[in-house]
């Protein structure tokens, strides 16, 4: 059973209206005499407990409320079909791009134009189409343990199958949306005869298959494996508990296409009875006050370029990302799935 939670009285609102035989909107324009209240209703697979705030300041400022439940990304969707014209949601919140791509292939999201989005986030972060735009990035890139590792090994994902690399790799499991974002890029960048000639020499080199990349990031300091791929948020919130931890981040392919970049996005859904205040909401997000709020929160990257990452992740440097737009992390997914059961990749 999911549970709701809202800035405000939002959950029994909409229970009281549903019982009533009328949505929540209805309800509260019934109340009012034909005053309806500004709200927006979030679903959100973003789940890290920094929500709040960032929503909090968002109806300071604007008078727009904000209600919201969290669910995995599938089962949201799942929720938006089912529930059809008849869904209270107008804006959906995803943390991959895939996801996204799937989300506006299934019909569930609708195209929006905005000069304000446009202007503050990369045309390759947000999809062709319009239907969903990227609000934070997530770079998925190489973590080695210091004392073991030198950073001169390192170079690039492709190079992780090399034999050098045997018995000395953690990675996610295929299952995982992550890791078949990362195997879509390498099916963009080099064709897919190669990209699974890859996978195929990761999976020759006996990774253990850990699925959290905060464990990954423990096994790495605790010598388990030496190198290993994350998003590179999970070892920031490790490094601000304990700057000592003996690993650190190697940004991959750097003298060619540059690291994989995945996001955190929203679209407006395609049933949306509050239009205007979803997009006000995703607009507000993709703000530099906005960004600061929802990046800052869980050491991700602003996608708007004038706003600066957090100190922590700032010291990290500056370095240079896949351009590829993440729509294709979509469109090659079940390409990716079906590379990686023929390598054996589990």
């Amino acid at each position: 059973m999911k549970v709701w939670r809202s800035i405000s009285m939002g959950l029994l609102l909409l229970l009281v209206a549903t019982a009533a035989g009328c949505t929540a909107p209805e309800k509260e324009a019934a109340d009012s005499e034909g005053t309806q209240e500004k709200v927006v209703y979030v679903y959100s697979a973003r789940h890290y407990g920094q929500m709040e705030p960032v929503f909090q300041e968002f109806m300071k400022e604007t008078g727009i409320e904000v209600r919201f439940t969290y669910g995995k990304d599938a089962e949201l969707r799942e929720r938006l079909k089912a529930e059809g014209e008849f869904t209270p949601a107008d804006v959906y919140i995803s943390v991959d791009a895939g996801n996204l791509w799937l989300a506006a292939q299934e019909g569930l999201l609708q195209p929006v134009k905005s000069d304000v989005l446009e202007s503050n986030i990369p045309q390759n972060l947000r999809d062709p189409e319009n239907r969903w735009f990227g609000l934070t990035m997530r770079i998925r890139t190489i973590v080695y343990n210091t004392e073991r590792v030198s950073p001169q090994e390192l170079s690039t994902y492709e190079d992780l199958a090399d034999p050098k690399w045997k018995n000395r790799l953690c990675l996610r499991p295929s299952t995982k949306v992550y890791t078949q974002s990362l195997v879509a890029s390498l099916i963009a960048a080099h064709g897919e005869e190669k990209a699974e000639e890859i996978v195929r020499g990761w999976v020759e080199n006996n990774p253990k298959f850990i699925d959290s990349d905060t464990r990954i990031i423990e096994t790495v300091a605790a010598g388990g494996c030496d190198v290993g791929v994350v998003m590179h948020y999970y070892l920031a919130r490790l490094k601000d508990r304990n700057p000592d931890l003996p690993v650190d981040i190697f940004w991959a392919n750097q003298e060619d296409r540059g690291v994989h970049v995945n996001i955190v996005g929203a679209g407006v859904t395609r049933y949306a009875k509050n239009r205007e205040e979803a997009i006000r909401l995703i607009e507000w997000l993709s703000s530099e006050k906005g960004q600061k709020l929802f990046a800052d929160g869980n050491f991700e990257y602003p996608v708007n370029p004038r706003v600066e990452p957090h100190p922590i992740v700032k010291e990290w440097g500056e370095f240079k990302m896949d351009p590829i737009n993440v729509a294709e992390y979509g469109r090659l997914q079940k390409r990716a799935i079906e590379l990686m059961e023929r390598v054996g990749y589990r």
